[in-house]
């Protein structure tokens, strides 16, 4: 097949090789995002398009198909009908995706293997497109090269290598690395250099590779190594890749020096004189010689021997211990024995010359013996140690000494020689017994250990010194002991679980398990605080909520490991601390105040309860009024609710208000109520007569009307409500022919005629109408002229008009109208016919038992929005409604108007 190859430069570009036969080549970079194009394959087939020669209804459409979909395919997505090819949402991963050992990996019909071709380091993913239809058919072999990119750093396999060099390595001495650096890319993105961040001037390092291509990295010594100068160099390994820009990972290095045979045994001295009495017991320590090798283990080790030149008495006489080099008398000394003796002692190394030292013996001859000190032990001694336990009584007996005289010429006396609660007093009837005891309790935490002398002497002044160790064991005689007694702690509430508290501290002064501290929660601490026995970590396991609780107060145990176990108590108290939690709270959603109407500007409505559960600034509260605030203000401090203005229920009746209440917490938490404000009627308004309109105006009324049949109607509102808009018409002064002949009805002002007119009744009628309320404590009224014309017709108006223009004379009548008590806006269904007495008497009772209704109806049903009225005296009172005069019933009747 010819092969064509198309590159194309940068990380998206890729380039194909094509033929018309069955194999295409692309490459791309690894980790590109999803919709890259990859290749075309029609055009880098060759395969004609909708474009072509032949008419686009003639051309049968392309179809492209993976034949496989294994590995290769989940990382493309190829376009089935332009056969564009692009990257997936799966994203490529050469690493991942291309094995080098094994150069390739099926999967699914799909391969992705290493190709010679373009270069050795190539992955290759293998596809199998199908083209049809059946004229284009063949099967197309694309190969997409990955090519490497420098995504992964270099990373050493351990994080910690160490190396050993002798410390005689000669300069530029190899070492190999063994735990080289890894990166999984190619090429020159993988590792490439190392190096070290501190090479303390005597190391280097240089890279090798093999013919594998594997780079290994070696240390080299560029300077002379002294184990016994310096024995280990800690420094870190970097290795450094190609890429741009180059990626590095690191590792601790440790170089220890390993030890040689290169020092030999030294003594700090070349001679030791020593004196020694003639007298002297076997067994006396005469000297000790010390050789010091500045080597480790075995090249250090060192055995101490007599020169050939130390004659064969001196040796007898004086033991050399070869591992110790401590020198003790081993025979007698008596009147033969020579004076000097000289010592040359060794100090022998493995591969060394021996090191020298002279040791001279100087033997004091002595005429007499010394005296003797025999110690009998009572209390626990071993090789000289005498044992006792602390808080021992006193007088507490240690020993018996006997002292004595070998040659028994001289007088022997003995003392205490050391500091310590410590005597020794003659032990009577015997002579020369002497009783070592205590003088007081022994204390292991002042001191430990004691070292005294039984010393004796002569009457020629020779001594004999008996050195007597005492150790003091100890027992469990302290509490621990906290180091504070009050633990004052504070958190703020709503913490996380488990939070952390504080440490407790307390210390023990005995020693070994008599001085473990374990820690305990007294019975008094509730459950969820915990505290750790071994480490004294005081926790809480839940959160705090200080409205709930604000002050914790328990105690804490610290118990010694002792028998028995000695305790000491001490006091946590935790302050939780306040947060801004809580939002202010209203002690009712809904507030109602019932506030009489002319209420004068700035009294007190009401009072805003409200409560926070925080403290200090986060519980201070502000309350604002949300809306009307151009009628109504609150203060913040004592939540009174105020009105600006003087309140006209006529004008409006009811106010719904929003408060805001705000506390002072960062950030501020808020809470708002609903306040409804209901205005009582006063009886403020007079009722207002709508007809007649005018007292100019007037009626005809014909001769021949029938007594009973309406005339006409004085009708009239009142702005107020209940008691205050109930309204009675009365007529309180007349004048006319007969003026006795119309009556009014007091509840619906309806005029009607009483009697027949006659003939001598004809003329104009003048009746002066009182509309009065039954407001409380004073009714308020108005008066209307009603004027009737009887006649059978109007012949001369201007006439009529100039009697209505004067002025009449008319005499006022005072009388109470005589109605039964109802709201205006309820139809008067029949007229009264009770005397007016009765009449009275009703509208007194009622009147009374109306107010009081109305009064047991504010106090204990506060609140509440209806109330259905009684059929016969109860009367209801709209507080938010205002009067519809167009919705009022009108009874019917039938007048002429002039």
């Amino acid at each position: 097949h010819l092969l064509l190859f198309l590159l194309f430069v940068g990380p998206f570009n890729c380039f194909a090789s094509y033929s018309r036969a069955t194999e295409l080549f692309y490459s791309l970079n690894e980790g590109l995002p999803p919709g890259v194009l990859i290749g075309r394959l029609a055009r880098d087939l060759r395969l004609p398009t909708a474009g072509g020669q032949r008419p686009a209804s003639l051309q049968p459409p392309l179809s492209f198909t993976l034949a496989s979909h294994g590995l290769g395919g989940q990382y493309v997505q190829l376009d089935n009908r332009s056969g564009e090819l692009h990257t997936s949402a799966v994203e490529i991963d050469r690493e991942a995706l291309c094995v080098e050992s094994s150069g390739a990996a099926i999967f699914g019909g799909s391969a992705a293997v290493f190709s010679s071709s373009p270069s050795p380091e190539s992955c290759l993913l293998l596809l199998d497109v199908l083209v049809l239809p059946q004229e284009y058919f063949r099967l197309v072999k694309v190969k997409i090269a990955i090519r490497d990119v420098n995504d992964n750093a270099p990373r050493f396999p351990v994080p910690h290598i160490r190396l050993l060099v002798p410390e005689n390595a000669p300069v530029n001495t190899r070492l190999a690395i063994e735990h080289p650096a890894l990166d999984p890319d190619m090429g020159t993105n993988g590792v490439q250099t190392y190096r070290l961040r501190d090479n303390y001037g005597v190391f280097t390092l240089d890279v090798e590779e093999n013919e594998n291509g594997e780079r290994t990295p070696y240390l080299i010594v560029m300077g002379t190594l002294d184990r016994e100068t310096q024995d280990e160099y800690v420094t870190v390994i970097i290795a450094e890749d190609g890429g741009t820009p180059p990626l590095v990972g690191s590792a601790t290095l440790t170089i220890g020096i390993s030890d040689i045979n290169d020092n030999c045994p030294q003594f700090n001295d070349s001679q030791l004189n020593v004196t020694l009495y003639g007298n002297s017991s076997l067994g006396t320590h005469v000297a000790t010689v010390h050789a010091v090798d500045m080597d480790l283990g075995s090249n250090a080790q060192i055995t101490y021997s007599y020169s050939q030149k130390v004659p064969q008495p001196s040796r007898d006489l004086f033991h050399l211990n070869e591992s110790t080099g401590a020198i003790i008398l081993s025979t007698k000394v008596d009147g033969d024995t020579p004076r000097l003796h000289r010592l040359i002692i060794l100090g022998n190394g493995p591969g060394c010359i021996p090191a020298v030292i002279t040791v001279l013996v100087t033997i004091i001859k002595v005429m007499m013996r010394p005296p003797e000190v025999v110690p009998r032990f009572i209390a626990n001694e071993v090789e000289g140690v005498v044992y006792l336990k602390e808080l021992e009584p006193i007088n507490t007996p240690i020993a018996f000494f006997t002292i004595k005289d070998p040659d028994e010429k001289y007088k022997v006396s003995c003392y205490l020689d050391g500091d310590g609660p410590f005597r020794l007093s003659p032990y009577k009837p015997y002579n020369n017994e002497y009783l070592l005891e205590t003088t007081k309790p022994l204390d292991f935490e002042t001191q430990q250990l004691y070292e005294i002398s039984v010393v004796a002497w002569n009457s020629e002044g020779f001594h004999v010194k008996k050195v007597i160790k005492v150790r003091v064991l100890d027992d469990n005689d302290n509490s621990p002991v906290f180091s504070e007694q009050l633990i004052e702690l504070s958190i703020e509430e709503n913490n996380v679980p488990n939070a952390f508290l504080t440490k407790l501290h307390a210390t023990d002064a005995d020693s070994g398990e008599r001085g473990q501290v374990s820690y305990f929660l007294g019975p008094d601490a509730p459950s969820y605080f915990a505290l750790d026995k071994t480490t004294g970590v005081l926790t809480v396991s839940t959160q705090l909520d200080r409205e709930e609780k604000e002050k914790y107060r328990y105690t804490v145990k610290a118990v010694d490991s002792g028998f028995p176990p000695r305790e000491s108590i001490a006091t946590v108290t935790i302050t939780v601390l306040d947060k801004n939690d809580n939002s202010p709270r209203f002690i009712n959603k809904d507030f109602s105040f019932f506030v009489p109407e002319n209420f004068p500007g700035f009294g007190e409505i009401g009072v805003i309860s409200v409560t926070d559960a925080d403290a200090g600034q986060n519980g201070w509260v502000a309350l604002s009024v949300l809306n009307g605030s151009d009628i109504f203000v609150i203060d913040t401090g004592k939540g009174v609710l105020r009105a600006k203005v003087s309140l006209d229920r006529e004008q409006q009746s009811s106010y719904i208000l929003w408060i805001e209440a705000v506390d002072g917490g960062d950030p501020a938490l808020s809470s708002t109520a609903k306040i409804t404000i209901l205005l009582l009627d006063i009886n403020d308004n007079p009722p207002l007569v709508l007809f007649p309109q005018s007292n100019m105006s007037y009626l005809l009324v014909l001769p021949s009307t029938l007594p009973g049949s309406p005339i006409t109607e004085v009708y009239a509102v009142d702005k107020d409500t209940g008691m205050n808009a109930v309204i009675a018409y009365s007529i309180i002064g007349r004048r006319g022919p007969r003026p006795e002949s119309f009556r009014i009805d007091p509840k619906t002002g309806n005029i009607t005629l009483e009697e027949s007119l006659m003939q001598n009744d004809y003329g104009l009628y003048r009746l002066l109408v009182k509309v009065s309320d039954h407001g409380y404590p004073e009714p308020l009224h108005s008066t209307v002229m009603v004027n009737l014309f009887v006649n059978d017709t109007v012949s001369n108006e201007s006439y009529i008009e100039s009697l209505l223009r004067k002025e009449p004379d008319i005499s006022v009548e005072e009388k109470q109208p005589q109605i039964s008590i109802e709201p205006t806006h309820k139809k008067m269904e029949s007229a009264s016919c009770m005397p007016t007495l009765v009449a009275l008497s009703i509208i007194s009772l009622g009147s009374i038992a109306l107010v009081t209704g109305m009064g047991i109806y504010i106090c204990l049903r506060k609140g509440k929005k209806h109330h259905q009225a009684d059929e016969n005296l109860e009367v209801q009172i709209p507080l938010n409604g205002r009067i519809n005069l167009h919705m009022l019933e009108k009874k019917p009747m039938e007048i002429s108007n002039i």
